[in-house]
């Protein structure tokens, strides 16, 4: 008797368990230390859970007394691969439309290069293939900044810098912001901190046209810097607002901890849209470069108010071998009047 109500108790600590792994919002649970963590990770999780299930399916083939029990256990897991996969199924796993060509059209490119790791020739390479208008760089200095602007001007695409550091000691507290000059002059307003630890680039038009232009750059949700990381989050929730702004970099966070931040029905950031959840493209991993995507987090984001509509949305996989850990991100963005 004992025994079935240890074994009984086992089971539904193992089911909740599950359960706050695959949906941790049921809870309110997603912003939590660990579990932010692990939710994000929904191809690693998958992974573990089969191997967990086909090991231990094993050991109840062999363990005649103790089957039912480890059968179960292995049920639970198997619910809990198939909901995740039905999860990132839900979200999609790339868009394959190409971006139909218009003047009015925004693409924006983000790659976090991991303190100028790429260098400038390859990130201004990148930029010039996807014709790109606006190029968000955390973890990139001013001086790689005006060296891609040098390299893109050359190539028949000027471009407006705009960078802040929080400090010259790591390249990973700076973050640069390009936007063609074909879309007019903008201006940094942002002159001290934004983003807590690492900084988050405002540009705003300077004749008052045009969208308002972010790069960001929010901590990533480590045990220290989970204040910090909830602070980002809820402060750039704010930012994506207005009638027309465009925000882009690595947010830290997946749609799992963004969603909660959302200001309106059918937003999924604050007021905005995310681009690869439009496009259904937001099962597919921007970091870390060393996992395959379909196991990757999709950390880096496009988002932009409703005055945009995404037409086409994908992670790059092309740079993974450039010494950053983050694979590049490009959305086109079309007026949605």
């Amino acid at each position: 008797m004992i025994r079935r109500v240890l074994a009984a108790l086992v089971l539904v600590v193992v089911a909740v368990i599950l359960l706050v792994a695959v949906w941790p919002q049921v809870f309110g649970l997603q912003a939590a230390p660990v579990i932010a963590q692990v939710v994000s990770l929904r191809g690693v999780d998958i992974a573990i859970a089969v191997a967990l299930a086909l090991v231990i399916g094993v050991i109840a083939l062999a363990w005649r007394r103790a089957r039912r029990f480890l059968g179960s256990i292995v049920a639970l897991l198997l619910v809990f691969s198939l909901v995740s996969v039905a999860i990132l199924g839900s979200r999609g796993f790339g868009d394959t439309a190409k971006p139909p060509s218009s003047a009015a059209n925004v693409t924006v490119l983000s790659w976090n290069t991991k303190g100028d790791e790429p260098g400038a020739p390859a990130i201004a390479q990148l930029a010039l293939a996807q014709h790109a208008d606006v190029v968000a760089l955390p973890e990139t200095t001013l001086i790689t900044g005006k060296l891609v602007a040098r390299l893109m001007r050359a190539a028949g695409r000027p471009m407006w810098v705009y960078s802040l550091a929080y400090d010259y000691i790591s390249k990973s507290r700076s973050t640069t912001l390009l936007i063609s000059a074909a879309l007019g002059r903008y201006s940094a307003t942002n002159l001290s901190r934004t983003t807590a630890v690492l900084p988050t680039v405002i540009a705003k038009p300077m004749n008052g046209n045009g969208p308002t232009i972010i790069a960001v750059h929010a901590v990533s949700p480590i045990p220290r810097e989970m204040r910090n990381w909830r602070n980002d989050l809820r402060s750039l929730a704010g930012l994506c607002s207005g009638a027309s702004t465009i925000m882009a970099g690595d947010f830290n966070s997946t749609l799992d901890t963004l969603a909660a931040h959302s200001a309106k029905p059918g937003a999924d950031f604050g007021k905005c849209s995310d681009a690869a959840r439009v496009r259904h493209a937001a099962a597919v991993g921007s970091w870390p470069t060393n996992l395959p995507m379909v196991l990757g987090a999709q950390i880096d984001h496009v988002m932009s108010t409703s005055s945009w509509k995404t037409v086409s949305m994908k992670v790059i996989g092309t740079e993974d071998g450039s010494g950053s850990d983050h694979r590049p991100i490009v959305a086109t963005l079309a007026p949605s009047h």
